[in-house]
């Protein structure tokens, strides 16, 4: 759902997915092409969201801020399920792992890995291409020219969503059984490729 707050409506590019499922909430702006899975909630209340093109926020992920504050996701980053950004700027083409929670005041650099779990206090700066992992976290390691291109394809699965989902989700009743003469066609994908071209 899309909520205006105050008088501010958001901003959402008409080739950006959201679902029906997520809230949106007041000085929100959502790029191209950007997906929003069910249950994400996005509360621009406080502050503001700029959320850029490319981006995906996952099911289930919060994005908040104390008030007067922006927070920004820069164009390709990836927001995993269930993760928590509070006050934090994600930088280009980061990836923030499923469940990891990053808060206030955060800069997270550009083709960052946050891993799984993790959480990030309040204040760390992390440099371009760090891998970051632990609670508190830990910056472990540098992000490799092979880490960065697993990322970058993973992210655009979720970059080639919004067009496939707008063409074809719709509601539906489900099958009790397949019906003998339908054979339906199941989706396997070898690669990220086949998904995203």
């Amino acid at each position: 759902m899309i909520y205006e707050y105050r008088g501010i409506k958001p901003v959402i590019h008409e080739t950006a997915f959201v679902h029906k499922t997520a809230s949106v909430i007041g000085n929100v702006t959502i790029g191209k092409d950007v997906y929003v899975g069910p249950g994400a909630a996005i509360r621009g209340d406080f502050g503001e969201v700029i959320i850029e093109d490319g981006c995906n926020v996952q099911e289930n992920c919060i994005i908040h801020m104390f008030p007067n504050v922006t927070v920004t996701l820069h164009e390709s980053a990836h927001i995993g399920h269930g993760a928590i950004i509070h006050g934090a700027n994600i930088g280009r083409n980061s990836l923030v792992g499923m469940n990891a929670v990053v808060m206030d005041n955060v800069e997270v650099g550009e083709e960052c890995i946050i891993g799984a779990l993790c959480f990030v206090p309040e204040g760390m700066k992390i440099p371009n291409r760090k891998v970051v992992v632990g609670n508190p976290a830990k910056i472990v390691k540098d992000v490799t020219d092979e880490m960065a291109k697993w990322k970058t394809e993973g992210t655009n699965i979720y970059q080639a969503l919004p067009k496939q989902l707008h063409e074809t989700l719709k509601e539906c009743e489900p099958l009790r059984k397949v019906p003998e003469e339908i054979n339906q066609e199941k989706i396997n994908y070898k690669n990220w490729k086949d998904y995203s071209g």
